[in-house]
């Protein structure tokens, strides 16, 4: 996290502001993330999204992965009217960037628990919350890149 993205969360949260974060590859930006982001903003005032840098995504997903660049991914996230700030990490879990932040609320699919969330046991300890969002069943990146690759 740069001195400028850290300020301007000090600024939100000098002002009151609830900061929410959601961490993930987002490789292709899909309805699923779309939606689980929307729900995510509904429940908080700020919503950071913490994207894994390429070289994390590769170790994380394998060798042909990310399907597009950080750059390319980071464009597409603040795009979205829900997002007020992409920043990335090159770490394989958001941990680091956790404890920099210090958020209200952690925000991840339901296909994790609480207990499995990055950063459950630190935001625990400061009163922060996890809260797992409902997916929408059948959209993940990975079953969107083998219906394309059976084509």
């Amino acid at each position: 996290m740069n001195s400028q993205e850290f300020n301007l969360i000090k600024k939100w949260r000098d002002k009151g502001s609830k900061i929410g974060v959601c961490n993930g590859c987002f490789d292709y930006l899909h309805e699923g993330h779309k939606y689980l982001i929307k729900q995510a903003k509904k429940k908080t005032d700020k919503l950071i999204l913490l994207i894994n840098s390429d070289n994390s995504v590769k170790k994380l997903k394998g060798k042909f992965r990310p399907y597009e660049k950080l750059s390319i991914r980071k464009k597409k996230l603040i795009n979205l009217k829900e997002v007020n700030l992409v920043i990335s990490f090159n770490q394989t879990t958001p941990l680091k960037m956790i404890k920099n932040i210090k958020p209200d609320y952690i925000f991840k699919g339901s296909d994790y628990t609480k207990r499995k969330v990055s950063g459950y046991k630190f935001i625990s300890k400061y009163g922060g919350k996890v809260i797992i969002l409902k997916k929408l069943r059948g959209i993940s990146t990975s079953s969107l890149i083998k219906k394309i690759k059976k084509k």
